[in-house]
């Protein structure tokens, strides 16, 4: 929705002074208003559930095919493998901490 686009449906809420404040202080944070702020959360929150409930349509071939290839036994990969053998950093014994 454009800065200039009008706002037809107006939402009220009612919500606790914590998280009012909080809105408020990540509002301001950003340099935006309360509402300006609320209405951009709930729309990316919206758009981010939409995006993980997107259908995907197979013909039953595609699907045999598909459901073939997800149980099948898993392939080893060496560089994976190799990956696996490392410590991750932050576990390295011999650091200074």
């Amino acid at each position: 929705m454009s800065v200039n686009a009008r706002k037809d449906y107006p939402i009220s809420m009612r919500l606790p002074e914590a998280d009012l404040a909080l809105i408020d202080r990540a509002a301001s944070l950003r340099g935006r208003s309360r509402t300006d702020f609320v209405r951009e959360a709930a729309v990316l929150t919206a758009e981010e559930v939409l995006m993980d409930q997107r259908l995907i349509r197979l013909s039953p071939e595609a699907f045999a095919e598909f459901m073939s290839i997800v149980s099948a036994p898993a392939t080893v990969v060496p560089e994976i493998v190799e990956i696996a053998r490392h410590r991750a950093p932050w576990e390295n014994q011999d650091s200074e901490g």
